[in-house]
């Protein structure tokens, strides 16, 4: 028995059954690895002694009849903003090229106690700024799909290994939809978890209030399965909630037991959006008749500040962009230009050098919201904005359990196709980053292909600290379809 086409879950099953070896699976996605990813461009760094190494323990202690843990041999793959003591910690920046972090993230310290095989860290848009992996200074990432087109962003790697075969399991960081948006393009599921519910101890910062880590599974299950390992209070992380507010449930207690009377939350606005793609509103709205199918009811609500989302958010985020970032000055870590004339021009060139087109702009954009005149103008309406849309959801999820609508207007787009015209490419995350800023749990899984071939995800919103309820709605659509369970064929060629 080998470990292809395995979920997660089940592999993890099979290592401890000792029917497949941690070995065996991790040398087979480090095989694919070496094949593949010069095409597919999904990892900035491998690690094929190390991986190795610690499949090896994990067989040791299964022989031995010793207790292994929740995600025991699963080839694990990571995004490059998580610190790591192994390897570099990049942010796929010339800035940190070669930055080693003296220690390791919350949640690679959880991965790593569950027995998960870390096989090496992943691509994404430069310090999480982008919707496409496109903005990433060292490599370019296709999709697994068709390699003409982006695999989303920012997390972008992590989803096309995970849809390629490259990974059993992946994490990535969701700041607007860097972890859905590469789901629905890419054809996986991606949860991002409520605000505080995993720490970000060992994040690079992008935007720390929005900013949160999540999952990618082949399935619900596998999802819930990372969720489980690592959500959970960590004293490191002011804003990680603790064990006596918010515990961590079991996620996987329930998973397989539908939602009695769901009522899915049906928002005007969101089917009222400009470039929304045929293909895609007919995928989710199919979905949604299959739930009324499964017993659920559609209840409309509304959002009536939704519309301001996209401005509210490129303030807040920029702005605290702005100041996460002004820690790279080239003096105790990361690029420093080669010949300064002096300290002013050592700190411009360093960040000048150091820094993609994307961060500038980002950086520029959130020090100008932030400036003398302009702060009560721009940063803090951003930030009233911010509070109507959190007060919208809760009234909404008093008329409805959840909220349903389409991850990404469109299917992939093209590479190249919007690199050009920033505002085209900001308007990828119109529906996903409402949740950030009201911090709420959002997740997108399979619900179709468009006309070409191009996976189409459905986005399910549940109130704060719901996130195993919004498992169970989401497995009640998988187990009643088979959209999780088609993948790509090697870089571009479905079957």
């Amino acid at each position: 028995m080998t470990a292809d086409g395995m979920t997660a879950r089940e592999l993890a099953g099979a290592v401890r059954a000792r029917r497949v070896s941690s070995v065996e699976a991790a040398r087979g996605v480090l095989e694919r690895i070496e094949k593949q990813d010069g095409a597919l461009g999904a990892y900035l760094s491998v690690f094929p002694e190390r991986a190795l190494q610690k499949a090896g323990e994990v067989d040791r202690r299964v022989a031995a009849g010793e207790p292994v843990g929740l995600l025991a041999g699963i080839p694990t793959a990571i995004k490059d903003n998580f610190c790591t003591r192994f390897g570099t910690t990049t942010c796929a920046s010339k800035m940190l090229e070669d930055f080693r972090s003296p220690y390791d993230a919350h949640v690679v310290e959880r991965l790593e106690a569950a027995d998960a095989v870390i096989v090496g860290k992943c691509n994404m848009d430069e310090f999480a700024m982008g919707s496409s992996c496109e903005s990433s200074a060292l490599r370019r990432t296709v999709n697994p799909w068709d390699a003409r087109r982006a695999p989303g962003g920012s997390s972008g790697g992590s989803a096309a290994a995970l849809a390629a075969g490259l990974c059993a399991a992946a994490l990535g960081s969701d700041t607007g939809g860097s972890i859905r948006l590469p789901a629905s393009f890419c054809g996986v599921v991606g949860l991002k978890p409520t605000y505080g519910r995993v720490s970000r101890y060992g994040l690079v910062a992008y935007g720390s209030s929005l900013d949160q880590i999540g999952p990618f599974g082949r399935d619900v299950g596998d999802a819930a399965l990372l969720l489980q390992a690592i959500a959970g209070p960590d004293e490191r992380d002011s804003t990680c909630l603790s064990a006596e507010a918010a515990p961590a449930p079991d996620y996987l207690a329930e998973l397989e037991r539908p939602v009695e009377g769901l009522r899915i939350g049906v928002a005007k606005e969101f089917f009222d959006v400009e470039g929304l793609h045929a293909d895609v509103e007919a995928a989710v709205r199919a979905a949604l008749k299959a739930y009324e199918g499964l017993g659920a009811r559609l209840v409309e609500v509304s959002l009536p500040h939704i519309k301001y989302a996209i401005a509210a958010y490129y303030l807040v985020a920029t702005a605290e962009a702005s100041s996460n970032l002004a820690r790279y000055d080239g003096v105790h870590y990361g690029h420093r230009t080669a010949r300064p004339k002096d300290y002013v021009d050592m700190y411009c060139a360093s960040r000048a050098e150091g820094f993609g087109d994307e961060v500038k702009r980002r950086i520029m954009l959130g020090t100008y919201a932030l400036s003398t005149g302009y702060y009560e103008a721009y940063y803090l309406k951003a930030l009233k904005v911010r509070n109507l849309i959190r007060r919208d959801f809760e009234r909404a999820f008093e008329a409805a359990d959840c909220l349903m609508c389409p991850t990404a207007p469109e299917p992939a787009f093209r590479l190249g196709e919007k690199t050009d015209d920033p505002l085209k490419m900001y308007l990828s995350d119109i529906y996903t980053i409402s949740a950030n800023l009201a911090g709420i749990p959002a997740i997108s899984i399979p619900c179709g292909f468009s006309a070409e071939g191009l996976p189409i995800g459905l986005q399910i919103m549940t109130a704060a600290l719901t996130e195993a309820k919004l498992l169970r709605m989401a497995r009640m659509y998988e187990a009643a379809t088979d959209w999780h369970r088609r993948r790509p064929g090697a870089c571009g060629e479905a079957v």
